[in-house]
C-alpha cells in the first residue's frame, strides 16, 4: 500500500511497489487480521500492481492470527504466477506458518528462525450446542490446515495431524528436514520486534533469546575535534564534559517478564472489579468479559460498563435516521434466542425471560432497541429488514442457529435404516479415492529368526468412492417475520434436515438394487462372488445364504485359501416381507413341526431384522431380500467430508429475497468396498 515510512511500521503489513527490476516487497511483521481486513489488503495489492508483479518478496515475523484473514491472503498469493521468494526473519507461527507454506514459493529459513504449527483455537460462549457447532467449526479449519500443509511437505494427513496436537516449534533446518522449508541460510543476529504480547505462545527459549536481543542502546555520535588555536594561546572555553553512554540495559529474563506481566494483570483485575462493585455489582457477565480480556484497561470497562447501565434507555432517531448504539453486550440476543427456541418447541421455557411473550416483529425491534440502534421512524419492512442486516444486530445469526437446530432435530428423526448395517467413512477432499477390500490381507507369514520382514502385495483394483455435494435453498423473509411465521423457522429446516438423511438412504439401497459393477468388472451380486441365492424367506434358505456369506474366502500369497469367517448381522427385506422374517427368524421351532418335536429353529436369532420400503419396489411386491455383515464391515461405505456426519447450514442476505436465503448441504459419498460381506436372494 502507499504509505509513508512511518505508518508503514505501524501497520502489521505492508506492499511496497517494485522499483524497477527489483522484487515487490510485502511484509507481514504482526498478528495477522487485528488492524488490516483481507478486502484492505487485496485493495492495496491492486493499487500496488502485486497482480502484474513478476517476483514477490515475503518476509515474514509474526505469532499468527485470524484464520479467516490469513487464508484469504494465502489464497490470494496463491493464485499468482510471479516467482515468489518468502523468508522467516524471526519466527512463523500459527496461521502465519501456513502463509509461510505457500505451494508455489520457496521458504528460505535462517537457521535460528522458527516456525510452529498446532491446531487452530479459539473461544465461545453458548450452550453445548453451540460448544460443539463451534468445535466443528475448528475441526473444518484444521482439515483446510492440513490440506496447506500437506501440498507443502508432501507428508500424509496424519503425520501432520499428529504434529499438530501439541505446539510443534522446527527451527530452520528442522523445517527443510521435514519439507516446510526450502532452504536454510546464515543464522539472524536479532529478529525484529514484535508489537503484540507473545506470552500465550509456548516458545523455545532460543526463540525468546533471538527476540529480546535488538534492544542495544544507540551508540551517541562522536563529539567533532576542536579546531587549533590561532594566536596567543587563549583559554578555551569551558565545555561541558561529552556525556559518556549509558550502561546497555540488561535484558530482563522471560521469568522477570512473567512476573511483571502477572502484577499488571494483578491490578487491572482489582480495578475492574472495584469499578462494577461501586455499581452495585450489577452486569457480572460484562465484568466477566471485560476481565477475561487482557486487551481491555480499566478505563475501557468503565465505558462498557456505563453503556449497559443505560441499556433500557430507547435512544430517539433524529429526522436524518442516523443511528445510535450502546452496546449491551450478548445479554439481550441470549433472552431473544431462548425465546423463539421456546416457542418453536426446542428448548425449554425460561419462567424468567421478559421476551417470551413478544412476536418474531417484537423482538426483531427489540434485538435493534437493546442494542441502542433507533428505529422509532421505520416502518415494519424497513425495521425488519435492518434487524437482518445492521452490523449491530444479531438476530439475523439468531434465525440461523435457530434454523440450525431443527435441521439437526430433522436429521436424528428421519427414520432411515441404513444407518444400522453400513460403514461409516470420511474423505477430506472431493478427489476419487480407492479403499481396500477385507479380503485383501491375506494371514501373516511367518518371520524365522534373523529373517525380514516382507512388504504385502495389495492388487490397485480396490473400489472406488468419490464425495458429492447435495442441498437446497429456502428464504426466511421479512413478511415471515411480520407474520409470525414460525415455520419458516423451524418446520422447513426440520423437514430439510429429515430430507437430508433421506438422501443417503436412497443412495444407500440403490447400490443395492441397482447391482452395480465393482473394480474387478462384475457386479456386486454374482454368482462369481458367491453370494447370490434363490428362494423365499424360509429356515432352509436363510441358512443358506447364511453358509455363503460364512464360507467366503480370500487367497494368500502362498495359493492357499483362507476362510474370512464373516458373520451375517442383519437381514434386509422389503416391508411386506419383515413380519414372515421376524417369524421364520425369532420362532422357537421350525415351521410346520410339531410343537412338542423337540425340533428347534436351527437359525433362531441369529440375525435381526431391517425392514425397508425402498425395497418393495415400485410395484410393492418385491420379493429379493439380502443378509449384511455387522455395521462398519466391509459392505457399502456411507463417507462424509472431513467426518461431519450431519447437514450444513449457511445464510447470506438475499438481493431478490426481502430477507435472507439459507443454504442447507451435505457432502458425502456412498459406495460399495467388498462383495463378500453381502448376500442377496431373488425370493423366488
Amino acid at each position: 500500500m502507499a504509505s509513508s515510512p512511518a505508518a508503514a511500521s505501524d501497520s502489521w503489513y505492508r506492499i511496497r511497489a517494485a522499483a524497477g527490476a527489483q522484487p515487490m516487497e510485502i511484509a507481514i511483521y504482526d498478528v495477522i487480521g487485528w488492524d488490516v481486513t483481507a478486502k484492505t489488503f487485496i485493495q492495496d495489492a491492486k493499487e500496488n500492481g502485486l497482480f502484474d508483479a513478476k517476483a514477490i518478496t515475503l518476509r515474514i515475523h509474526s505469532p499468527g492470527g485470524d484464520v479467516m484473514d490469513g487464508f484469504a491472503i494465502y489464497n490470494i498469493l496463491a493464485g499468482l504466477t510471479a516467482r515468489i521468494d518468502i523468508y522467516v526473519d524471526g519466527m512463523a507461527a500459527s496461521m502465519a506458518s501456513v502463509i509461510a507454506c505457500l505451494p508455489n514459493a520457496t521458504l528460505h529459513m535462517p537457521e535460528n528462525s522458527w516456525l510452529m504449527i498446532h491446531k487452530p483455537w479459539g473461544g465461545s460462549m453458548g450452550d453445548a450446542d453451540d460448544m460443539r457447532d463451534y468445535a466443528d467449526f475448528l475441526d473444518r479449519n484444521e482439515s483446510m490446515l492440513l490440506r496447506a500443509y500437506v501440498q507443502k511437505t508432501g507428508k500424509t494427513e496424519d503425520e501432520i495431524r499428529a504434529m499438530l496436537k501439541p505446539d510443534t516449534w522446527l527451527n530452520g533446518r528442522e523445517a527443510v528436514e521435514r519439507g516446510f522449508a526450502d532452504h536454510v541460510i546464515a543464522p539472524l543476529k536479532a529478529a525484529a520486534a514484535l508489537n503484540h504480547r507473545t506470552e500465550d505462545l509456548d516458545m523455545p527459549n532460543a526463540l525468546k533469546a533471538l527476540m529480546g536481543a535488538q534492544a542495544n542502546t544507540p551508540t551517541p555520535p562522536p563529539v567533532p575535534a576542536q579546531p587549533a588555536a590561532q594566536g596567543p594561546a587563549q583559554p578555551a572555553p569551558q565545555q561541558p564534559a561529552p556525556a559518556q553512554p549509558a550502561a546497555q540495559a540488561q535484558q530482563p529474563t522471560a521469568a522477570e517478564l512473567q512476573a511483571q506481566f502477572r502484577h499488571q494483570e494483578k491490578l487491572r483485575q482489582h480495578e475492574i472489579r472495584d469499578l462494577f462493585a461501586l455499581a452495585g455489582n450489577r452486569h457480572p457477565e460484562l465484568m466477566n468479559e471485560c476481565l477475561s480480556n487482557l486487551d481491555t484497561t480499566p478505563a475501557q470497562a468503565r465505558t462498557k460498563l456505563l453503556e449497559a447501565m443505560g441499556r433500557d434507555i430507547t435512544p430517539s432517531t433524529p429526522d436524518n435516521q442516523a443511528h445510535i448504539h450502546s452496546g449491551n453486550g450478548n445479554l439481550v440476543g441470549d433472552s431473544v434466542r431462548a425465546s423463539i427456541l421456546a416457542r418453536t418447541g426446542l428448548a425449554n421455557a425460561e419462567a424468567d425471560n421478559d421476551y417470551n411473550h413478544m412476536t418474531l416483529r417484537e423482538l426483531a425491534r427489540a434485538s435493534l432497541v437493546d442494542r441502542g440502534v433507533g428505529v422509532a421512524s421505520y416502518h415494519p419492512m424497513q425495521m425488519v429488514g435492518m434487524a437482518f442486516t445492521h452490523t449491530s444486530s444479531d438476530f439475523g445469526q439468531i434465525l440461523l442457529d435457530v434454523a440450525h437446530k431443527a435441521l439437526l432435530q430433522g436429521w436424528e428423526e428421519a427414520e432411515e435404516t441404513f444407518q444400522k448395517w453400513t460403514k461409516r467413512g470420511q474423505l477430506s477432499d472431493f478427489k476419487v479415492q480407492h479403499r481396500v477390500g477385507l479380503g485383501e490381507f491375506p494371514s501373516l507369514r511367518q518371520v524365522r529368526e534373523g529373517a525380514e520382514y516382507k512388504h504385502i502385495t495389495l492388487g490397485d483394483n480396490g473400489e472406488r468412492i468419490q464425495l458429492a455435494t447435495y442441498g437446497e435453498l429456502f428464504s426466511i423473509t421479512r413478511q415471515a417475520i411480520i407474520n409470525d411465521d414460525l415455520g419458516a423457522l423451524t418446520d422447513i429446516p426440520m423437514k430439510m434436515g429429515m430430507a437430508a438423511k433421506a438422501t443417503i438412504g436412497d443412495l444407500v439401497y440403490a447400490v443395492l438394487m441397482d447391482n452395480p459393477k465393482l473394480a474387478d468388472g462384475k457386479t456386486l451380486f454374482h454368482a462369481d462372488h458367491k453370494n447370490t441365492t434363490t428362494g423365499a424367506l424360509t429356515v432352509e434358505a436363510l441358512d443358506a445364504a447364511r453358509t455363503l456369506m460364512r464360507t467366503q474366502k480370500t487367497m494368500t500369497e502362498g495359493g492357499k485359501a483362507r476362510t474370512l469367517n464373516i458373520r451375517p448381522a442383519y437381514v434386509l427385506t422389503p416391508v411386506s416381507l419383515e413380519a414372515k422374517a421376524n417369524q421364520v427368524i425369532r420362532s422357537a421351532s421350525v415351521a410346520g413341526a410339531d410343537i412338542n418335536s423337540g425340533i428347534d429353529n436351527p437359525i433362531r436369532n441369529f440375525a435381526e431384522v431391517i425392514g425397508e420400503p425402498r425395497l418393495d419396489g415400485d410395484n410393492g411386491n418385491s420379493k429379493a431380500w439380502y443378509l449384511a455383515a455387522k455395521a462398519g464391515s466391509d459392505t457399502i461405505e456411507v463417507a462424509y467430508l472431513n467426518g461431519v456426519d450431519t447437514p450444513y447450514i449457511e445464510q447470506q442476505n438475499g438481493f431478490t429475497v426481502d430477507g435472507v436465503a439459507t443454504k442447507v448441504r451435505i457432502d458425502a459419498g456412498v459406495a460399495p468396498l467388498d462383495s463378500r460381506g453381502l448376500v442377496r436372494s431373488t425370493g423366488v
